[in-house]
């Protein structure tokens, strides 16, 4: 397993973006974002994503790489934004600081977006308002996957419903997770490495669970395949719950800005690729207008330190609290970087190849 610093993928990610046409400016963006899922472990929103997401859609001209935003309704609180169908990270940044803006005046701040683009973490967005001093929420809608409890059809997106809040301990609660058992990032991780996927994650249209990583990606996009949501298949474990949360997701990703919902999210027309026009959400809430910052952070910390001190399960070692395990990642990787599987790693080398990155040839062994 191969090891990069920060500093070299932040720059990876530049050069290649900029490469494809992205604005140097946006193309540092889109590197945050995507680097900050590579701090925290999340793998499968980072490096895994560069080509297959972004540089790909690029060169097939579903997603523009100068993004145009355009502000289509505006209140003191609320903005509606349409995306253009440019780099997801740009629009969502813009949308995110709309919200933290209105929320330092009037305490709560929300944007919509309509006919964006895959944005990368959601958590990314939430954490922007928590080093602002506020609670942030987030989600978007995403190309179906999952089905209805009961059904097998994929209707739904994974659609991630987050939350960051400030705390004072050295990391904040950090809660960013899709509402379907597991999603489509996860599976192409699990593909790279050669690993099946644990039963009751995908059902086929029989309803049984299908494990079989490099065969449910294809069967995902072909619809004969569809992701579990969270809480499992069929009601004995509240499958229901996760589809409700999902649903509730797509509603606000769609219908506060009139944007596209579901199957119109395929990304395909008449057997043709065409821009998937997702759309997201993003709210900011001024703790100062409830509390004393301090307080809130106190109050917060003391929570999720009540938590992990609790009796644990016997032959457990610990009990974490959402955003440790990141920040713990953090940690580590400053110290002894990202983990790059060979696969990603050969990845990264046809990117440096096809994108003329000279600078890198010698660290992926190019001639």
């Amino acid at each position: 397993m191969k090891k990069l610093d920060f500093k070299t993928i932040n720059n990876i990610y530049i050069a290649a973006l900029t490469e494809a046409g992205v604005p140097e400016q946006d193309a540092k963006i889109i590197a945050d974002v995507l680097l900050t899922a590579d701090k925290l472990g999340i793998d499968s929103h980072g490096l895994n994503r560069l080509k297959p997401i972004y540089l790909d859609r690029i060169k097939d001209g579903i997603v523009n790489p100068i993004t145009k935003i355009d502000i289509v309704r505006e209140s003191p609180t609320t903005t509606v934004i349409d995306g253009n169908n440019g780099m997801g990270h740009v629009v969502s940044k813009k949308a995110m600081e709309l919200c933290i803006e209105k929320a330092k005046t009037y305490g709560m701040g929300m944007s919509v977006v309509r006919n964006s683009s895959h944005f990368g973490i959601a958590g990314y967005y939430g954490l922007m308002a928590e080093k602002a001093g506020m609670i942030g929420i987030t989600g978007t809608n995403a190309r179906p996957s999952i089905a209805p409890t009961f059904g097998v059809e994929n209707m739904l997106g994974t659609n991630p419903l987050t939350f960051v809040m400030p705390s004072d301990e050295e990391f904040p609660f950090f809660l960013d997770c899709a509402t379907s058992v597991s999603q489509r990032g996860k599976f192409e991780q699990y593909a790279k490495e050669g690993k099946d996927l644990p039963k009751g994650w995908v059902i086929d249209r029989e309803g049984n669970s299908k494990t079989n990583s490099i065969e449910v990606l294809d069967d995902l996009v072909n619809g004969i395949a569809a992701l579990a949501p969270l809480g499992g298949i069929g009601e004995d474990t509240a499958g229901y719950k996760g589809y409700g949360y999902a649903t509730v997701v797509e509603i606000l990703s769609a219908a506060l800005q009139g944007g596209g919902f579901m199957k119109a999210l395929l990304g395909y027309e008449n057997g043709k690729k065409v821009p998937y026009r997702l759309g997201h959400f993003f709210i900011a809430i001024n703790i100062e207008n409830f509390i004393d910052l301090d307080e809130f952070k106190k109050i917060t910390g003391n929570i999720l330190r009540e938590l992990r001190n609790s009796e644990k399960m016997p032959g457990s070692e610990k009990i974490y609290t959402a955003g440790e395990k990141e920040h713990n990642n953090f940690v580590e990787r400053s110290k002894n970087g990202v983990p790059i599987n060979q696969v990603l790693w050969n990845e990264m080398k046809d990117v440096a190849t096809n994108y003329q990155l000279s600078e890198y040839y010698d660290l992926f062994g190019i001639k």
